[in-house]
């Protein structure tokens, strides 16, 4: 056997004591330690049957006598309508609108002939339907205007052109009446409701919060249109007292008729080629202060023109 192949094997030195020292604490006893593991309530409440669940509130409404519980479920139910499903042909169905009893509705009308046309649809429908009962409200401004002879003119000024508001119970039959029927009347103001077979358009009602602010909006604004023609009012007046004397009889002087002949009247002509003829003025043009009498000459009708000067008018 080759020694070559042979290999040394030497003991390793260890880096630390190969001697072991015994433990001090011998003969001590070692007690296992207990826990107990305490469930939240949640996981209580996960483990209890549905029967254990309903006595544990029981118990807990009982403890609070104060708490009602029925008060509280009727509130979460008011709070909470159960959600309705109906279906195309009931959306269709208008007389379920009289359920929501008297409510405010648009109405559209003719701008040209709102008036007329508000006026013949309220005595078409206290004909038709005497045991009804109707409002209407048109949400307009009345502005005053002073005339030139001094009276004062009210217009109306509508602030929803083309809308009159109509507060009654509606239904089907009057739905249509006032659509087809009433001359001058569009129609309500609705949404589209229905599907690919038929659609029509469903009024929808205004809310009372809605209709507050709108007659708030009219007061307001009738107020400031008051108050500004009163104020112009009350200049107008000013400016008159502090016109000065001067003025006012130029403005006097003005409105007073012209003085001189006016055309068609008599005159007769005092210098010139035809005086002492008598004629009547066909034109007259007081800027140039020209005229043109017409007369008879050798018993034919002439016509001359001469200056305002040379003529006088005849008085009958």
């Amino acid at each position: 056997m080759n020694q070559e192949l042979l290999l040394s094997w030497r003991r390793p030195c260890l880096p630390f004591p190969t001697t072991i020292t015994k433990p001090t604490n011998v003969g001590v006893v070692f007690q296992p330690i207990r826990a107990t593991l305490q469930t939240s309530v949640d996981e209580k409440a996960e483990i209890l049957t549905a029967k254990e669940k309903r006595e544990l509130r029981n118990v807990k409404r009982e403890e609070n006598k104060s708490y009602n519980w029925r008060e509280d479920v009727e509130e979460r139910l008011l709070k909470k309508p159960k959600k309705q499903f109906n279906s195309w042909k009931e959306e269709l169905n208008l007389d379920k609108l009289a359920v929501m009893g008297p409510q405010w509705w648009i109405v559209k009308v003719s701008r040209a002939k709102g008036k007329d046309t508000v006026e013949r649809m309220m005595q078409a429908l206290a004909k038709n339907f005497p045991d009804a009962e109707f409002q209407v409200f048109t949400a307009a401004v009345s502005e005053k205007t002073k005339l030139k002879n001094g009276k004062i003119s009210i217009k109306p000024k509508p602030l929803y052109p083309g809308c009159v508001f109509l507060n009654c119970i509606l239904n089907r039959e009057l739905h249509n009446f006032i659509r087809e029927e009433c001359e001058g009347v569009g129609g309500f103001v609705g949404r589209m409701v229905g599907n690919t077979k038929k659609q029509i358009n469903k009024p929808r009602p205004v809310s009372a919060a809605d209709m507050e602010a709108i007659f708030q909006e009219v007061k307001e604004k009738q107020e400031a249109t008051d108050k500004t023609f009163e104020e112009q009012q009350q200049l107008e007046i000013l400016e008159k007292k502090s016109l000065p004397l001067s003025d006012k009889k130029v403005s006097k002087s003005r409105s007073r008729k012209p003085s001189g002949p006016v055309l068609g009247s008599t005159v007769r002509i005092v210098s010139g080629p035809f005086l002492d003829f008598s004629g009547t003025i066909k034109k007259l043009d007081r800027k140039r202060g020209s005229v043109t009498v017409g007369f008879t000459l050798f018993g034919k009708d002439t016509l001359a023109d001469l200056d305002v000067s040379e003529i006088v008018e005849e008085k009958k």
